[in-house]
């Protein structure tokens, strides 16, 4: 339901854009609707977090936090590059982080890139489509920020060369159990018994409750495999993006690529084995993991080493899991062979090809066939939507 407030609009009216040599610029409207925002609430002109109580996490309580989520927005002309100015009451220690992704050319999204007005979000590759988040972050005494207007424009970084397309990242980082059972992940997901979900130290790669764009695919030294939708922020870090390209990484870019500051901090003695916030850590942990993955899919009895691949990171063919039921990954193209991980709901994973006509297999008529996830890991065709994949 709409709370009825639509901040900025009186400085474009009708909430139009103009456009003048590839710039383009707008004001947001800022309408509290529900859906995919968590714990915002439009109150007194501007927009707050509906609940300033600190967020119960795995390393310990950590500030409120809320996501209003604006609706994807097609732009005049093809952007990589978007400035966010934001108007917000600000009281001492509280935060309003306006991040930015694009639609990429393959169909899935690119990861969170901040934005203000001094440093705009730069995006991977250009684009016609943008959506905009923004974060609103309490103070250590639980005073709200109030965001009161957005002003965004969209326009063409100066030519550079563009990196070479690359496979996602893949780390060797260390995996702790999420638990949490009733409690809320910093976008608003409520955490059930045997959920199935992961937790990454910063918000670039948060995805919205329900969706599946931001995906990370673990593995046990033993081989077997979960893909999990990335849900919750943590451990230890908030702002510690280390599968992020050198030069991007917004914090600790002194550090290698794949190497969490916390793992950094409790092997090397990094920061004096502190974390951002100035805690000890008493781990190495760079992910958590929600109990169905850590226990039902991977087997995990005890905090591990595992291997994980940061789907987002790379390009290529994906589709994404149907129903609300997970889906069971065959080491063959074969309903009796052997078990060899698990993808979750909503989970957003690569696709190789198919092992029956793709026309067939979208249709979902006559024998359903086989997806190819990667060597020996095949799925059931009409488990993930995917389109235009083809024959093995």
């Amino acid at each position: 339901m709409t709370l009825g407030l639509v901040l900025g609009a009186a400085l474009v009216p009708g909430g139009t854009a103009w456009a003048i040599a590839g710039s383009e610029s707008w004001a947001a409207e800022l309408s509290v609707a529900g859906g995919d925002d968590a714990n915002v609430v439009a109150r007194d002109g501007a927009v707050r977090l509906a609940d300033t109580s600190p967020r119960t996490t795995s390393t310990g309580p950590a500030p409120a936090e809320g996501e209003l989520l604006l609706p994807p927005r097609r732009v005049a002309a093809v952007t990589d590059r978007v400035a966010a100015d934001a108007t917000a009451d600000r009281p001492a220690g509280s935060d309003v982080v306006v991040a930015v992704r694009g639609l990429r050319s393959d169909g899935s999204w690119s990861q969170w890139s901040p934005a203000t007005s001094s440093a705009p979000a730069l995006l991977p590759e250009a684009t016609l489509q943008v959506q905009v988040r923004v974060t609103l972050v309490a103070g250590p005494r639980g005073a709200s920020p109030a965001l009161r207007r957005l002003w965004l424009t969209a326009d063409r970084a100066p030519a550079v060369t563009p990196p070479p397309t690359t496979d996602a990242l893949t780390a060797r980082v260390f995996a702790t159990r999420v638990g949490l059972v009733g409690h809320s992940t910093a976008n608003g997901h409520r955490v059930v018994a045997g959920d199935r979900f992961v937790a990454l130290p910063s918000r670039r790669g948060l995805g919205v409750d329900g969706n599946g764009d931001y995906t990370v695919q673990v593995c046990t030294d033993a081989g077997r495999c979960a893909w999990a939708p990335v849900w919750d922020v943590g451990p230890w870090n908030t702002r510690d993006d280390y599968w992020s390209t050198p030069g991007t990484r917004e914090n600790f870019g002194d550090l290698p690529r794949g190497v969490p500051e916390a793992q950094a901090a409790v092997l090397d003695g990094y920061a004096g084995g502190h974390d951002g916030t100035g805690r000890r850590v008493s781990n190495p942990a760079g992910i958590d993991l929600a109990d169905g993955t850590f226990t039902a899919d991977l087997g995990l009895r005890d905090n591990s080493w595992v291997q994980a691949t940061y789907l987002w990171t790379g390009t290529g063919r994906s589709g994404t899991a149907r129903g609300d039921a997970p889906v069971t990954v065959r080491a063959s193209a074969a309903a009796d062979a052997r078990d060899v991980g698990v993808v979750a709901p909503h989970a957003r994973v690569p696709v190789q090809c198919a092992t029956a006509s793709p026309v067939v297999a979208s249709a979902r008529t006559g024998p359903p066939g086989w997806l190819r996830l990667g060597p020996a890991r095949y799925v059931p065709a009409d488990a993930l939507e995917v389109s235009d994949v083809p024959a093995c």
